[in-house]
């Protein structure tokens, strides 16, 4: 501090002194739930014993029992799944949203008729809720009544009903899409309020110059955009982590796409071992700590 001027010192504590309002109100509506959930993890806490649980440490993370057998949510092997689950479905769908998102931002920022109503009629998918827009693909994916089977078998391109989301080698594929379908708006609308704030100047000495689009995207509006980019993959990171609704909509407690989230739901909620429950909610909750800190240190690579 003391080789900043004073200029900076007066930034920095003004700073600080509009960021206490949102810190305060962090502290009071995630940092107490925060720490009860971390506490209940180490507790025998069910739903009907909350206030009268015992410590039992490290017993529902592992713990060997008398007969030799490993438990606890660390020996269970529906938790690791429910972590490969996650992991495989954040990955899949946050790619593809980032991809097709910047695609699409891309046109939009163009400049023809109807932009306006084509950029209003792309950000609908979004304006669902999550429940309606599960249901509805749902029913879409029915294998029985579904309009998607009716229309591929109409066209030739399957033989007989495929169960979409009932059978598991198609259930994460179709969850990974409907949940593309309904993101990747969010991702268009972010990266395209960055594309509207670059500078034209450069873009019209390329034309100039002759510079091909191509290489103008590469080494001009892709590093100009990276930001942006960072911010709008860091938030879809984190939903798709946490990512509940949609999944439970459509599949329920199905193993071949139960998240981290469903797990946790499925031991407070419906076996009531809030203190199993509450141990898999903190590791989740670590989880997507050190996947945010790997993407953010990943994320200050700069482009040449």
């Amino acid at each position: 501090m003391s080789g900043q001027s004073q200029l900076t010192r007066s930034r920095v504590r003004s700073a600080w002194l509009f960021l206490s309002p949102m810190v305060v109100v962090l502290v009071l509506v995630a940092a107490y739930p925060l720490f009860r959930t971390i506490w209940l993890g180490f507790t025998d806490a069910r739903l009907d014993n909350i206030g009268n649980a015992d410590w039992v440490g490290f017993k529902n993370y592992y713990y060997i029992r008398p007969s030799g057998r490993a438990a606890g949510v660390l020996a269970d092997g529906d938790w690791w799944t429910a972590v490969w689950n996650t992991v495989k479905f954040s990955l899949w769908s946050v790619s593809l949203e980032t991809a097709l998102g910047l695609a699409i931002a891309l046109v939009l920022n163009a400049s023809f008729r109807l932009r306006p109503l084509v950029r209003a009629a792309v950000l609908i998918p979004w304006a669902i809720p999550t429940v309606v827009s599960a249901k509805m693909w749902g029913w879409i994916l029915n294998d029985q009544f579904g309009f998607l089977n009716y229309w591929m078998q109409t066209l030739g391109f399957i033989d007989e009903p495929v169960a979409w989301i009932a059978a598991p080698e198609w259930a994460m594929f179709s969850v990974i899409m409907v949940d593309v379908w309904k993101t990747t708006p969010f991702m268009a609308l972010l990266i395209l309020a960055a594309l509207q704030m670059l500078p034209t100047s450069c873009y019209e000495a390329a034309k100039v110059d002759g510079i091909h689009p191509v290489k103008v995207f590469f080494k001009v509006t892709l590093p100009l955009i990276w930001p942006a980019v960072m911010v709008a993959v860091i938030f879809r990171l984190l939903d798709a982590l946490r990512i509940f609704d949609l999944i439970y909509v459509l599949t329920s407690n199905s193993k071949d796409t139960m998240t981290m989230s469903v797990y946790v739901n499925q031991y407070i909620m419906e076996y009531q071992k809030v203190g199993e429950g509450s141990a898999a909610a903190t590791l989740l909750f670590f989880i997507i700590a050190g996947f945010t800190a790997l993407y953010l240190m990943l994320g200050r690579v700069k482009f040449d």
